[in-house]
């Protein structure tokens, strides 16, 4: 499936709005659109992501790296199970209301980044382009692997993707004289 059809209203996955009712009956619900940042429109993905940064930087404020990536991976567990049971209550594989793929990609990337607003910009648009343009292999998983597994692996790949991305743009600025993230 191309971008055109994946982000199409023709596409059943498009075209579920599921409402607060729906994400309070479950706890999968809950975590699967995530508290009902899946619910917002336009753009569910984008509001998951959003969410997901926002919640970051308020765990950091709390919790190192060596608390945080438990949470992630644990996160990342839940959420292929959460997928999954909420894909079928609402009958449609990889509802694009489901945006705890979007929420745990992005803290993947946060991780890895200085822990402030331009870190987190940075890993917000990153992710978001390379959740959209979904390049290989997160396109092929994203095509073959109809499940919870597949809604959750296809965004952490997004995520390295947009990872190598912001570190390769830190590099080039450094390289260049210029400041971005200090990374390097």
């Amino acid at each position: 499936m191309g971008l055109r059809e994946k982000y199409s209203s023709d596409n059943p996955a498009n075209r579920v709005r599921p409402g607060w009712v729906f994400t309070y009956q479950h706890p999968a619900h809950m975590l699967a659109l995530f508290f009902g940042a899946g619910c917002l429109r336009p753009g569910p993905g984008t509001w998951g992501t959003l969410a997901g940064v926002i919640v970051w930087a308020f765990l950091v404020q709390f919790f190192d790296w060596k608390a945080l990536l438990p949470i992630i991976i644990a996160g990342f567990f839940l959420g292929a199970w959460a997928s999954q049971k909420t894909s079928d209550d609402l009958g449609v594989e990889d509802a694009g209301c489901i945006v705890i793929d979007e929420v745990i990609a992005v803290w993947a990337v946060c991780l890895f980044l200085p822990q402030n607003w331009l870190g987190w910009l940075s890993a917000f648009v990153a992710f978001r382009i390379f959740d959209i343009v979904k390049l290989p292999p997160a396109s092929i998983i994203d095509a073959r692997l109809h499940n919870g597994w597949g809604v959750m692996i296809d965004d952490v790949l997004a995520a390295v993707w947009a990872l190598a991305a912001v570190l390769a743009l830190d590099w080039a600025c450094t390289t260049l004289g210029l400041s971005y993230l200090g990374i390097f």
